[in-house]
């Protein structure tokens, strides 16, 4: 980043395992890097702290709102793409790359995304029932709700928000919305909390449902399935993959790639075929999954579910 343009001009915002993301990507001062999940920046700019005037940094996100606060960074070795991570072979494609040194996912909602009324991604505000990270495109919530079929309201609710309370949540939605459209978080958060009458200590009734509906209406873990073969692709031997993710359903997605990547392949069944004649796994993995301390939960909340997952291609 020039020195035109100071990192403190960025609006506020904590960006989880800061540290531990970009020591993670293992930096070559030269090297290409991709940060796919842009957000407010803040990986980005450290990782182009560790860069020299060789490297180059290529940033996406799918959040207008995240394209506009990156046009504040004024960097000649920084690129910003208005795109969703599941299109980084065809950016890169486009920016002449065709291999990277690291690729880094912060999945999931961003902080700014949550704390802003107007996304219709919490029921902390009575907003428009939006939750779309792209605004110029999808489907919005109340859209959704409006048009399913009761069993695909409750198949989103039981399988994205492992909402136990599903079937009766969608069987209300329906009723509701018979009398009049369900158009705001406001409505949606008091449907649900007068059919989930229990919930886990100091868990709002509706977080299960909003959760669901909001990775719903993204395709966020079809994005992340479609996105980490890519990423694999386009990473050079010894290029680094790290994973940021927050709840159980994207980081089983990430476990589950690195961890088949990090194996052997299987011979048939019945083959003899001896272990050392086996073709070598296509990566490995990077140490442990990395948390979140004490003092960086305390001062940021959101950092307690995050898993950091690591691993390098052979």
């Amino acid at each position: 980043m020039s020195a035109a343009t100071p990192a403190g001009q960025l609006p506020a915002h904590l960006p989880v395992l800061l540290a531990e993301a970009v020591a993670a990507l293992a930096i070559k001062p030269e090297g290409i890097y991709v940060d796919a999940t842009f957000g407010r920046g803040g990986h980005s700019r450290a990782i182009l702290d560790a860069l020299n005037p060789a490297g180059r940094l290529i940033a996406l996100d799918r959040d207008p709102t995240a394209v506009a606060a990156g046009s504040l960074i004024d960097d000649p070795r920084f690129t910003l793409i208005h795109a969703a991570f599941s299109r980084l072979d065809e950016v890169l494609t486009a920016q002449g790359v065709a291999q990277v040194d690291g690729i880094l996912l912060d999945v999931g909602v961003s902080s700014p995304q949550l704390d802003d009324p107007s996304r219709g991604m919490s029921f902390r505000f009575d907003a428009p029932l939006d939750m779309r990270m792209d605004t110029t495109q999808g489907e919005t919530a109340a859209d959704f709700l409006a048009r399913a079929e009761q069993r695909e309201i409750e198949e989103v609710i039981r399988d994205y928000g492992e909402e136990r309370f599903a079937h009766a949540l969608a069987k209300a939605l329906v009723a509701a919305r018979g009398e009049q459209r369900i158009s705001s978080t406001g409505q949606l958060a008091a449907l649900v909390a007068a059919v989930v009458r229990t919930r886990e200590p100091g868990q709002h009734p509706a977080t299960r449902t909003f959760q669901a509906l909001r990775i719903h209406v993204n395709r966020e873990l079809e994005e992340l399935s479609l996105t980490l073969p890519q990423a694999f692709l386009r990473l050079r031997p010894t290029g680094r993959l790290a994973v940021i993710s927050f709840h159980s359903l994207e980081d089983r997605i990430v476990k589950r790639f690195l961890r088949d990547a990090a194996r052997p392949p299987e011979p048939p069944k019945g083959l003899p075929v001896r272990a050392a004649d086996l073709p070598a796994p296509t990566m490995r993995l990077v140490g442990k999954p990395i948390r979140a301390g004490a003092a960086e939960v305390s001062a940021n909340p959101r950092a307690r579910s995050a898993v950091l997952r690591v691993a390098e291609k052979v």
